[in-house]
């Protein structure tokens, strides 16, 4: 999602697979309460993003808003790993995509530490990324980040909403905190080890059992694991049933979904800004998940998925 696969985007890119290729998006789409007056008419923009659900969908978007303002878009959405597709918007090979604060703030901006309040972590990364090429545009409110979940049988018994009560249950019935967690998660210190520092959670090894993502769903909507590891706009918590524990202490970063633009393509074409806004601003994290469930649960294709909620919200027609 935001930080794995950085070998495989950049032997990705290295070897301009999904770079090279890539198909002219052709939905039948007209201006809505966005692109009036088709400002883009002209323009030819390529459209990128990575390969995992909110991301086809979040650049799907881009492009039916791009296709409502005059424009030709070329859609290279799809692109695997994290660094393949910010490398095709930085060098000009694509024009936008939808990027997360937090992942260019650690992984390609290379901090140790996140910016603890959402705005100043999206200030921070804008500013540092215009020497790059790139311009941020406003954020959503939709923070895709790690949680901890349980279900509804294990919410309602322990009685827990916060990280704070998990660990001090944790304290208080240690018995009765199992967790499931990926092994990255496990073994980073911004994952489960400053989690239980931050926290002062008592969970034992043994009481921790790594799996893969898709299994932790799973195995936490069965109650074999008490709580497990998720992001927060993964359509599977809603589906499942699962409640969200807050991060009451902050501890997570912040990865807020913003537009990221190649400055020379803003300079050109400035109206793109205006354009993308108004979806920026309806975005949260409630939409999201009812968004990456349509695809993750009911089988639906990202881009449909994308051009139906533009629909619905009127941004074109």
């Amino acid at each position: 999602m935001r930080r794995a696969g950085l070998l495989a985007g950049t032997l990705l890119l290295t070897a301009g697979c999904g770079l090279s290729s890539g198909s002219p998006m052709a939905d039948d789409v007209s201006p809505g309460s966005i692109g009036r007056g088709e400002p883009l008419e002209g323009a030819r923009l390529t459209v990128t993003s990575k390969s995992f659900t909110e991301n086809l969908v979040l650049g799907a978007m881009i492009g039916i808003a791009f296709q409502a303002a005059g424009a030709d878009v070329l859609d290279r959405t799809g692109i695997q790993g994290s660094i393949g597709s910010r490398e095709a918007v930085r060098t000009g090979d694509a024009d936008a995509m939808y990027e997360y604060t937090g992942t260019a703030w650690i992984t390609y901006l290379g901090h140790g530490r996140p910016v603890a309040d959402p705005g100043r972590q999206w200030r921070a990364v804008r500013d540092a990324d215009a020497g790059n090429g790139l311009t941020w545009l406003p954020p959503s409110r939709l923070d895709n980040t790690y949680a901890l979940a349980v279900n509804r049988a294990n919410h309602r018994r322990h009685r827990t909403t916060t990280l704070s009560q998990v660990a001090a249950l944790s304290r208080s019935d240690p018995g009765a905190v199992t967790l499931c967690v990926e092994g990255e998660f496990a073994n980073r210190a911004d994952g489960l080890r400053g989690m239980m520092r931050t926290y002062g959670m008592d969970v034992p090894a043994s009481r921790v059992t790594q799996m893969d993502t898709g299994i932790i769903y799973t195995q936490a909507a069965k109650g074999s694991c008490t709580y497990g590891e998720v992001y927060t706009t993964d359509g599977r918590i809603t589906s499942m049933g699962l409640a969200v524990m807050d991060d009451d202490k902050g501890f997570f970063p912040h990865y807020n979904a913003a537009p990221v633009i190649n400055s020379a393509t803003l300079r050109k074409w400035p109206a793109i800004a205006g354009l993308l806004a108004p979806i920026a601003r309806r975005l949260d994290n409630a939409v999201a998940r009812r968004l990456n469930a349509e695809v993750d649960v009911d089988g639906e294709d990202p881009h449909q998925v994308a051009l139906e909620w533009m629909k619905d919200q009127g941004f074109v027609k």
